[in-house]
């Protein structure tokens, strides 16, 4: 594993050779690679331009979003999937391998059987062009019982329910975006955990949790600094992911107010020392 910087996830707008100097100077040891600005800047210049922009930074591509709109119309899918192979293709030859998409936990237009139907569909059309490239997916289930309270059909929201629905996806390069805020609120176990293998974890968010508030009434956007309350068990989560063998990035993703008031380098050095903390803890 190793500490992975999202400057969108802190609050911070940067571009790539910004994100490389807050990760550095940070001590992060990976940053998430923009594909669009990857792309831009090896028509302007060179793909090996942007791999020794990363080399003489010291630093590893932690993942890249694939650009689709699965959850969209016909039309908006189709277009981003004909995009897509020259994406991958490109992040590809820059070694940045892990990619990511979010899956709501509920809907109002679409019953569960629909939805479920619905969506291994479409990422099936995703995975199998990302699969011809050497990409993994990774579901990122929503746990807050309060992101599903008010909708009328709900959804796979939990760790299992994701993994089904990677399963059912079928190519065999669609696994979990394992974040420990909803691993928390969807009220999983460790036990849960233990029972991963390391092909089952595509990417790690990594959060705390305020203190005093029931899991169930956590609301998705407010949340902690790893290692802040010590309400999510960092300690042995890391352990376990350490144990199965996971070595991609561990993100942090704590929407922090008090982290997105600072300045840039300010949040990044901040954010680093939280994750230096959980590393300590968990004697990584």
């Amino acid at each position: 594993m190793f500490k992975n910087l999202s400057t969108g996830a802190i609050g911070i707008r940067a571009n790539m050779k910004e994100g490389l100097d807050l990760a550095k100077n940070a001590g992060f040891e990976g940053l998430d690679l923009s594909i669009d600005e990857a792309n831009q800047l090896a028509q302007e210049h060179s793909i090996q331009h942007v791999k020794d922009l990363w080399s003489e930074a010291g630093i590893t591509m932690g993942g890249w979003g694939f650009g689709v709109n699965w959850r969209g119309s016909d039309a908006d899918h189709y277009a981003g999937l004909a995009q897509l192979p020259e994406r991958a293709a490109l992040a590809a030859e820059l070694g940045c391998y892990r990619t990511t998409t979010v899956v709501g936990p509920a809907s109002n237009d679409m019953t569960y059987q629909e939805n479920w139907d619905f969506s291994v569909k479409r990422l099936r059309s995703v995975a199998e062009i990302l699969k011809d490239h050497g990409h993994s997916i990774g579901l990122e289930f929503i746990g807050p019982a309060t992101s599903r309270k008010s909708a009328k059909h709900l959804f796979a929201y939990s760790m299992d329910a994701m993994l089904g629905l990677a399963a059912a996806v079928g190519t065999g390069n669609v696994g979990l975006l394992f974040d420990t805020w909803h691993w928390y609120t969807c009220r999983s176990t460790v036990d849960d955990v233990r029972k991963l293998s390391a092909s089952d974890v595509v990417y790690v968010h990594i959060n705390d949790a305020p203190a005093g508030i029931d899991p169930d009434d956590q609301i998705d956007n407010i949340r902690c600094l790893p290692a802040e309350t010590g309400v999510i068990p960092l300690t042995e989560l890391m352990q376990i992911l350490t144990e199965i063998g996971y070595d991609g990035p561990v993100t942090p993703e704590p929407f922090s107010k008090a982290v997105t008031e600072m300045e840039p380098a300010d949040a990044a050095k901040a954010t680093a020392e939280s994750l230096d903390q959980v590393w300590e803890n968990a004697g990584l």
